[in-house]
């Protein structure tokens, strides 16, 4: 049976998740006219459902402290071009803009 603080927390993992997608996003248009630069971008629910599972420790005691350990990076990969540039970068900037809209949009819905 869930508790209210498991819903809580599943709120927050999401909303930790949709900020650190955001990071990796903007650094990929940042880096836009970078030669070599390769876009990465995080699976959502891939990651979400993988923090889910893994979570917090379990506890037998609830003076025990309870700690994530998930990775630091999310699952972040690297992002497919469709058009291959001349300079080794893979980053398309209207594809990272509309990901980017979505995500502050989902980010700010959530």
């Amino acid at each position: 049976m869930k508790s209210i603080a498991n819903h809580i927390q599943t709120h927050a993992d999401a909303l930790n998740l949709r900020a650190k997608r955001n990071e990796i996003l903007a650094s990929n248009i940042v880096n836009s006219a970078t030669p070599n630069f390769k876009a990465r971008d995080i699976d959502f629910s891939k990651a979400l459902q993988a923090r889910m599972d893994v979570g917090p420790v379990s506890t037998s005691n609830s003076r025990h402290f309870k700690f994530y350990t998930g990775t630091g990076d999310e699952g972040a990969e690297f992002r497919q071009n469709v058009n291959p540039s001349q300079d080794g970068n893979t980053v398309e900037l209207h594809v990272e803009q509309m990901q980017f809209s979505e995500n502050v949009m989902r980010y700010q819905t959530h």
